[in-house]
């Protein structure tokens, strides 16, 4: 007999909880279930079932076998699916969810180049800075920031992503240069109000202390490159994503402020519904995108 199937056979057995039910599943009748139960425990030299005409009771010799069994199949039906999906050619649609700044500025181009190695994968790019599900909205691939709110879903990171608190030359010498995050109080800050309820509120840490401000300024916006453009013209103090402020810092248009305080980083992940049996256009473009970060040390600072 094939280990294999016999171990599918036992673990389908336990779960269904009877030998008719296994029965009817297999298109078989019982005496041919429990001839080969039978067989399976001669071969094994063991017995796995203590058998009543009400129930079925898994010996300590059968919870062994179902316990490994059970990760010792999954494991194999993985590498089967793997293998299986590594000569898959990718292709058909893929629908990708980004939001407006980093899809535009960072996934539009890898798309660009993924169609060009992939040609027979079409990509529908939807750009929205509202956090819509995945499933509801039939998006094969989002691109997230920080941590994720839905635990179904499969991450995988493509960039680590600082933020920092910063503002323009001309700012810091009209205003000073804060130092506590409770300096932040007398300052002019420029507040990000997408998908943040609290906006506003800015949370800094250093080692085990951790501290909380409630900020206020004259400006505030919905979109992320405006207020980058107030904070280059010094309308005051902003906290920006390191891909999005990185070249910027490095030309000296914008400075790292408090750098002994640390913000909640905000780390760029794909995800995607499930590990398993992933289509060949999904795994590609997810195995592309964690290259294409990989080779921009650009956007880092």
């Amino acid at each position: 007999m094939d280990p294999i199937s016999d171990l599918d056979f036992f673990i389908r057995l336990v779960k269904l909880g009877s030998l008719a039910a296994l029965a009817r599943e297999l298109g078989v009748t019982p005496p041919a279930v429990s001839t080969r139960l039978s067989l399976l425990e001669k071969r094994l030299g063991v017995r796995l079932l203590n058998r009543t005409t009400r129930r079925l009771g898994v010996t300590y010799e059968g919870e062994l076998y179902l316990s490994s069994g059970t990760h010792l199949l999954a494991s194999l039906q993985e590498l089967e699916s793997l293998v299986s999906n590594s000569n898959a050619i990718p292709k058909g649609l893929l629908r990708i969810n980004a939001t407006y700044a980093f899809g535009r500025t960072h996934i539009a181009p890898a798309v660009s180049e993924f169609v060009r190695r992939f040609p027979g994968v079409e990509v529908q790019l939807d750009l929205t800075d509202r956090l819509i599900s995945l499933a509801d909205n039939t998006i094969d691939v989002g691109i997230r920031f920080g941590k994720l709110a839905d635990s179904r879903m499969v991450a995988r990171k493509i960039l680590d992503n600082r933020r920092f608190l910063c503002a323009s030359p001309a700012y810091i010498k009209e205003a000073g240069v804060p130092v506590i995050p409770n300096d932040l109080l007398h300052h002019k800050c420029i507040v990000l109000r997408s998908n943040d309820p609290a906006y506003g509120t800015w949370q800094f840490s250093r080692g085990r202390k951790l501290e909380t401000v409630k900020v206020h300024g004259a400006l505030t916006t919905n979109e992320g490159e405006t207020a980058l453009m107030w904070a280059r013209q010094g309308h005051g103090i902003i906290i920006a994503s390191e891909w999005n402020v990185s070249a910027h810092l490095r030309s000296g248009a914008l400075q790292v402020l408090m750098a002994d305080w640390d913000l909640p980083v905000a780390d760029v992940f794909v995800v995607f519904g499930e590990r398993k049996n992933l289509p060949a256009k999904i795994s590609a473009f997810i195995d592309f995108l964690t290259e294409w970060f990989h080779d921009k040390p650009d956007i880092k600072y």
